[in-house]
C-alpha cells in the first residue's frame, strides 16, 4: 500500500505545485485588467470574469512598450521620463538600482548569469555551483591580489537567496552546464543532474586551466 501512495504522490505533487504556481501567476497578471476603464473590463462586457485575459493584456503592454523603446522617438521619450524620475529623491535611488540590475540580467549584451561555475565554498575542498555576475569594481579590484571574478552562490533549495563572492580567477571553473540546467541541479539538491555533453564533465576535479572568457 505504501508503494502505491508514494507512486500517487509522485504524480500529484509536481502536478499540484505546477497548477498552484500557474494559478498564482495568472491571478497576479489578471490584476492588470484594473488598468482598463470599468466599462471596458470583461465583467462589464460579458457579465463574468474570464481568467487569463490579464496575461494577454500584460503581454500586449510589454510588446508595445518594447516596440516603443526600440523606436528612436520612443527611446528619447523614455530618456526624458527617466530623467524626471532621476530628480525625485527617494524614487531616484530605487529606480536607478533596479534598472541597473535588470539591464545587467536581461540585456543580451550583459554577462550576468551567463555562465555556470564550480567554486570552492565555504572552505577548500568543498565545491558548489555558482554563477558569474561580472568582475569586481575598480575600487575593489585595486585591493585584490591578481585577477578576480564576481560570482553568486545560491542556496538550496531556494536559489533566490545566496552569497556574493569575489574569487580568484584560478579558483573558478566554468562548467559545461547551461544556466537553465544549473538551477534545477541546485533546487533538487543534486538529484536532477544535467546530462554531460563532453567527457571532461565526468572528472571529479576540474582542470586548473579551465577559465572564463576574458573581458572584452
Amino acid at each position: 500500500m505504501k508503494r502505491y501512495l508514494i507512486a500517487g504522490l509522485l504524480v500529484w505533487v509536481p502536478l499540484g505545485i505546477t497548477i498552484w504556481v500557474l494559478h498564482a501567476l495568472v491571478s497576479a497578471l489578471d490584476q492588470t485588467l484594473l488598468l482598463l476603464p470599468e466599462g471596458a473590463r470583461p465583467e462589464a462586457i460579458v457579465g463574468f470574469h474570464i481568467p487569463g485575459l490579464g496575461v494577454l493584456l500584460s503581454f500586449a503592454i510589454l510588446f508595445l512598450t518594447g516596440v516603443l523603446a526600440a523606436n528612436f522617438f520612443g527611446a528619447r521619450l523614455i530618456r526624458v521620463w527617466e530623467s524626471v524620475l532621476g530628480r525625485i529623491p527617494v524614487v531616484k535611488s530605487i529606480y536607478s538600482s533596479v534598472k541597473q540590475v535588470s539591464d545587467t540580467l536581461l540585456s543580451d549584451t550583459g554577462n550576468a548569469f551567463r555562465k555556470a561555475l564550480l567554486v570552492e565554498y565555504p572552505y577548500p575542498g568543498c565545491w558548489t555551483i555558482a554563477f558569474q555576475t561580472g568582475f569586481p569594481a575598480v575600487s575593489v579590484a585595486g585591493r585584490l591580489a591578481g585577477e578576480h571574478v564576481s560570482v553568486y552562490v545560491p542556496t538550496t533549495p531556494n536559489p533566490t537567496s545566496g552569497f556574493f563572492l569575489m574569487l580568484p580567477r584560478s579558483r573558478v571553473h566554468e562548467l559545461d552546464m547551461t544556466v537553465d540546467e544549473a538551477p534545477k541541479y541546485i533546487i533538487s539538491m543534486g538529484v536532477v543532474a544535467p546530462k554531460p555533453r563532453t567527457p571532461s564533465i565526468a572528472r571529479v576535479t576540474p582542470p586548473a586551466e579551465s577559465v572564463l572568457d576574458h573581458r572584452n
